[in-house]
């Protein structure tokens, strides 16, 4: 498709053309010979300026400058000669041919440039070759049509030679450029086709000038008179953007079939001539051109043939090495026809499956293929063998089962393509892929199955569970959750190996628990999962729950040479209607933390109730911690008092959340807290914020005290010791002013990193106490380990006083206790007065409760402290 950049361009082309066309008609001869070579100049410059433009705006692209340059340089040349055309004379005629012949030359050059054809050096011979054998038949034929009479009109074969060979030269080198042009791919094409149509147009003028010179020994005024078109037409070329290209297939069939149509026509317009008696006394030069001819089509024969020899040998190449390396690498290859009858095949046969080569040829490969996978080779086999419109592109990939000389089947793959040396046969090759299949059965079964026990993995359990519950119509299914308790100590004692080893001695017992139908999987960590089809009875997966956890905790597990007593946590969970997998798996693991919660070794069934309270509890953690940001709480301190002055000797500092104007109590959040980790940030603040607050009444010279109570999680916190220093620093509170509290549970949990941290906190000076004394299991024994400087004895004891003689016993032990090793006792929960009178009888020194003082806010201390420093 072509579209003009500049609509001016054709529209003065037109005019131009039509102005010589005009002034021919109305001159003479000799007039429009002027004429046409005059404007002929002047056309010639005007290409030459429009293809300096154009070089010049090319952006760079060298093909379309260079072939720009090159025309416009020929189109001056051009214009020279035809400048010179009109001037009468034999020698300055002969000067303007040699003008024109340079002018070819040079835009032939250009329109090479512009074609951007990259010639091999062995294609350039065969490219010369063509161009002769086109301009030599063009030659014969013009010769049997008009040449033979000009010549025999001039009678003098020097200046017919003489006279015509410009033009033939000029021939020579337009057959030359025409391929180059017709081939090319290239951007400039356009340029590169308007200057091989200016060759054939000045081609065909030359040859006009020549004969008419020979006719009559003066050019015809119509000869030059394409001229001016042509360079009008270069002038224009510049200013048009083509769409197209040229190069397509059917193109380079054309262009190579050109030359032997020439010489055919040729060929044939001789014998014609011959067969009419017209040949007369034959012309040494017609007689060379011919035997030329003959000659190079004879040369051209022999190269063809050799380089047909040449590829037939290469293909033989080729298909031996394709086999040698087919073969090298474990590949069967062999030729069959279309119906499967092997005609040849490699020796690969014999070390791959134990055949022969001769066992094999002549028989079908059907009789070694698994029966199930015939019917569809077959199939390939007959897609393939159609006909070229019909049949199967490309080569075919054909996955089978292949019987080995010992009987068994081998998988294998093959690839299967027609044969370059006969149409009814084929090429395949066969490996065989019985390692790469083993190595796949394996992947997928580590992907799906756990590496340590064997049991399959989570991915497998999730996927089995939704095809189970999508394919459910009758019946119930539950997933069960089991958990090892105490099993992380295992871990940290005998290490991960024996750990897994263990892991591997229980999931072998939970095998043997389940029912042969039933899923049982490794979760992760040491959590299983059991999926069971209950068929309609609930209590089947209730009772193989019960099984699960009697078959853990029956007998210790032997590891490392020693005994290791373990308990389960299980929890189960029911599918209702249309429950996704994922809800269905969480509920039984949401039981099963329940179970574990509630102290293990046990079963719990899931209520729609665990899950409303895991949902609390993480919205409870959100809100934690958004309060904390926002600073939602604030501190209460409660007195401790001196039981015999009842004065106020410390406070105990206690932490209140208000959630917008709601109050949530401190059991409600503490534990939360402690779970997620928050108690550590919170712990810290209220640290700091108890400490800056008591210093400040210390500076009032009010000497009080603090107590804190700490949690398991902020006392193992990487930099808690340092905490407390730093609190203590920047409030200026003396370390002997603060006790921390803890309680005896915390002691036993991690007795010997508990003991070391608080032992660094003593040795800050801070006051340790044991909380809630009485109620722990070693409190006696870390007395003597721990330097502790009190105990606050638990309000369940202080509740009984005056009701209970033995808690009131217990109670005045305690106390008795305390003196004995000279520590200060303080009660907790003092709510009555004969509670507080009995205390002070037995000789307790402190106690704290609704009756002596109740928490308040820091601005009720200040009062406390301004009024009176009793309650």
């Amino acid at each position: 498709m072509i579209r003009w950049r500049d609509p001016r361009a054709p529209l003065t082309a037109v005019i131009a053309a039509g102005v010589v066309v005009l002034a021919a008609a109305f001159l003479n001869d000799d007039q429009v010979l002027v004429a046409g070579a005059v404007i002929g100049g002047i056309a010639a410059l005007a290409a030459a300026a429009s293809l300096v433009v154009a070089s010049l705006r090319s952006g760079g692209h060298r093909p379309t400058a260079m072939g720009a340059r090159w025309m416009g340089g020929g189109a001056v040349i051009w214009g020279a000669g035809l400048a010179l055309r009109p001037v009468d004379g034999g020698f300055v005629a002969g000067f303007a041919d040699l003008f024109l012949l340079l002018g070819t030359v040079v835009t032939a050059g250009g329109a090479l440039f512009a074609a951007d054809r990259k010639l091999p050096a062995r294609s350039v011979l065969r490219h010369i070759t063509d161009a002769y054998l086109c301009a030599a038949s063009i030659f014969l034929v013009g010769w049997v049509v008009q040449l033979r009479h000009v010549y025999d009109a001039t009678a003098d074969p020097p200046t017919f030679t003489l006279v015509m060979l410009p033009p033939m030269m000029g021939l020579l080198v337009t057959c030359a450029v025409l391929p180059s042009v017709a081939m090319s791919r290239a951007r400039s094409w356009t340029l590169s086709l308007a200057g091989a149509g200016a060759l054939v147009a000045m081609n065909v003028a030359g040859l006009a000038v020549a004969v008419a010179r020979l006719d009559d020994g003066a050019p015809s005024a119509w000869a030059v008179l394409p001229a001016p078109v042509v360079f009008l037409l270069l002038a224009a070329v510049p200013w048009i953007q083509w769409s197209g290209h040229g190069g397509g297939p059917m193109t380079k069939s054309l262009v190579a079939m050109v030359p032997l149509g020439l010489v055919a026509v040729a060929a044939c317009t001789l014998l014609v001539h011959v067969a009419g008696g017209n040949a007369g006394r034959p012309v040494t030069g017609i007689v060379v051109v011919a035997v030329s001819v003959v000659l190079l089509l004879l040369v051209r024969l022999v190269v063809v043939s050799a380089v047909n020899v040449r590829l037939r040998g290469l293909v033989r190449l080729g298909e031996r090495q394709l086999r040698e390396l087919a073969e090298s690498t474990g590949d069967v290859v062999f030729l069959c026809d279309y119906e499967g009858v092997v005609r040849e095949i490699g020796a690969g046969v014999e070390v791959t499956y134990g055949y022969a080569p001769d066992e094999v040829v002549g028989g079908s490969i059907f009789d070694y293929i698994h029966p199930e996978d015939v019917p569809g080779i077959q199939a390939a086999l007959r897609a393939m063998g159609l006909d070229e419109e019909n049949a199967v592109a490309g080569a075919c990939l054909i996955a089978c089962r292949v019987r080995a000389a010992d009987g068994t089947w081998r998988p294998t793959e093959s690839v299967a393509t027609r044969h370059v040396g006969g149409d009814e046969l084929m090429l395949v090759t066969t490996r065989d892929v019985s390692d790469e299949e083993a190595l796949r059965n394996q992947v997928a079964h580590l992907t799906f199955h756990d590496g340590v026990t064997g049991l399959p993995n989570r991915a497998y359990f999730e996927e089995r569970t939704r095809e189970v519950l999508s394919g459910r119509t009758v019946g119930n299914v539950a997933v069960i959750f089991l958990d090892l308790d105490g099993f992380t100590s295992v871990n940290d004692s005998v290490g991960h190996a024996s750990g897994d080893y263990l892991l591997g001695q229980a999931a072998r017992r939970l095998r043997g628990a389940v029912r042969a139908d039933d899923t049982l999987a490794r979760w992760g960590g040491d959590e299983f999962a059991v999926l069971v089809e209950t068929g309609g009875d609930a209590q089947v997966a209730v009772d193989l729950a019960e099984r699960l956890v009697r078959a853990v905790s029956q007998e210790p597990f032997r590891v490392a040479d020693r005994d290791v007593a373990l308990t389960a946590s299980v929890g189960v969970a029911f599918a209702e209607d249309d429950i996704p997998a994922g809800d269905l798996i969480r509920n039984a693991d949401v039981a099963m933390a329940r179970s574990k919660e509630l102290g293990g070794r046990r079963v719990e069934v899931f209520a729609a109730q665990m899950h409303a309270d895991v949902v609390r509890r993480l919205e409870l953690a959100a809100d934690l911690q958004r309060a904390l940001i926002e600073h939602q709480f604030a501190i209460e301190y409660q007195p401790v008092v001196d039981l015999a002055t009842s004065r106020v000797t410390a406070v105990e500092a206690l932490v209140r959340w208000w959630r917008g104007s709601v109050f949530v109590p401190p059991e409600r959040f503490l534990g939360p807290a402690e779970d997620t980790g928050l108690i550590v940030p919170l712990g810290e603040w209220i640290l700091r914020e108890a400490c800056r607050e008591v210093a400040a009444w210390r500076a009032s010279s009010w000497d009080i005290g603090l107590s804190l109570n700490l949690s398991a999680r902020q006392i193992t916190a990487p930099r808690f010791v340092e905490t407390v220093e730093e609190a203590l620093a920047e409030s200026g509170l003396p370390a002997s002013a603060l006790t921390l509290e803890v309680i005896e549970e915390m002691l036993v949990e991690d007795a010997e990193e508990t003991i070391k941290r608080l032992s660094e906190l003593r040795a800050l000076g801070v006051r340790l106490a044991i909380d809630d004394f009485g109620t722990g299991y070693a409190s006696l024994a870390f007395l003597r380990q721990l330097p502790v400087d009190m105990i606050k004895i638990d309000p369940s004891f202080v509740a009984g006083l005056g009701r209970d003689d033995t808690l009131t016993l217990l109670t005045r032990t305690i106390v008795r206790l305390g003196h004995d090793l000279g520590l200060i006792v303080v009660a907790e929960g003092i709510e009555r007065p004969e509670q507080l009178e009995l205390l002070r009888e037995m000789g307790c020194t402190r106690g704290q409760g609704f009756l002596v003082a109740r928490p308040m806010a820091a601005r009720g201390v200040d009062s406390l402290m301004r009024t009176s420093l009793t309650v």
